[in-house]
């Protein structure tokens, strides 16, 4: 989405990051925010959100870029909490803010960047907005908690892990469209189709996310390798991996955490089998079937449609065989 108005949009939501990031009275908590603000990321959920506004025939308001930068200060807020979760010690290549400054104090920068962002969007934005800001937040942590309740369990299904991650990241995927929506005065019809493409989306990249937890290099990642495996977490490429008889293996490791032996092992089995292509090739298909309707500004809906499918593509050329 190489497009000079989402270029220029993006700078500005970059602006208006760094100043909610930097609104709170305490100092601690602004440096905290802008540390996770500015540690780097793909900025992918707020340029689907100023793209959507566009491809709508809206144009770069003010309300459309506040609005994206709230969408990615939820992102943000919720990465903190994952890391907490997680125990992560590393997030892009630089420690996280639990290892840094302890849980307690990254449990509270976590909230004040989520209240930050619904508070911007009802002052800033409408009140239709900030309530499906609201809403998603809800989201996300019934799908974290989902994920939560099924840690270590061998026998977690693939309906079960589908919810998750629909909750915890296809809903805000689905909010950053609906979120350009609603500050374009899109029609109804628009705005379920265009929610249907976000969360789509958003399940796709999740699962890619989850096979290069596994098949990922960590020095690319910023990460280890394996890590929702260590923590418990069966995410849908390795159930559908585990699908194969042959792999009885690594089923038997399921259920505890492993030790860092048996992890290395699991994951060299995983990488050598079909998980990788089988994969990829449920997401080129999941691709093809995210489809975007037909809107004013064609050449942007066009670059939106492809976006998955881009996606997809580019993952494939980061897996580690």
């Amino acid at each position: 989405m190489a497009h000079p108005a989402i270029s220029d949009g993006l700078r500005r939501v970059e602006a208006t990051i760094r100043r909610l990031s930097n609104s709170s009275r305490i100092p601690a908590i602004n440096k905290a925010a802008a540390r996770i603000t500015s540690a780097g990321g793909k900025r992918l959920r707020p340029a689907l959100t100023l793209a959507t506004g566009l491809a709508l025939g809206g144009s770069m308001t003010r309300r459309l870029v506040t609005g994206a930068a709230c969408v990615e200060m939820i992102h943000a807020g919720s990465l903190v909490h994952d890391d907490l979760m997680d125990q992560a010690a590393e997030r892009r290549g630089t420690r996280t803010l639990n290892a840094e400054l302890g849980d307690p104090r990254a449990l509270v920068i976590g909230d004040f960047m989520l209240a930050r962002a619904g508070l911007a969007a009802l002052t800033a934005v409408s009140r239709p907005v900030a309530e499906t800001l609201a809403a998603t937040v809800v989201e996300l942590a019934e799908g974290q908690y989902q994920e939560t309740v099924s840690l270590f369990d061998p026998a977690r299904s693939i309906e079960d892990a589908m919810r998750s991650i629909t909750g915890k990241t296809a809903s805000l995927f689905r909010t950053s469209c609906l979120v350009a929506a609603q500050c374009t005065h899109a029609s109804p019809e628009q705005r379920v189709r265009l929610a249907m493409y976000g969360e789509r989306f958003g399940v796709i990249f999740q699962i890619l996310d989850d096979l290069l937890d596994l098949a990922g290099d960590p020095a690319i990642l910023g990460k280890p390798a394996g890590n929702d495996l260590r923590h418990g977490v069966y995410s849908l490429p390795l159930l559908w991996a585990l699908q194969d008889p042959s792999l009885g293996d690594v089923r038997a490791l399921l259920g505890r955490r492993l030790t860092e032996a048996e992890a290395d092992h699991a994951l060299r089995t995983l990488r050598h089998s079909g998980v990788i292509d089988q994969t990829i090739e449920r997401c080129r298909r999941l691709a093809a079937e995210t489809v975007i309707p037909d809107l004013p500004r064609g050449d942007i809906a066009d670059s939106l449609a492809a976006l998955p499918a881009a996606y997809v593509n580019w993952t494939a050329t980061m897996v580690t065989r």
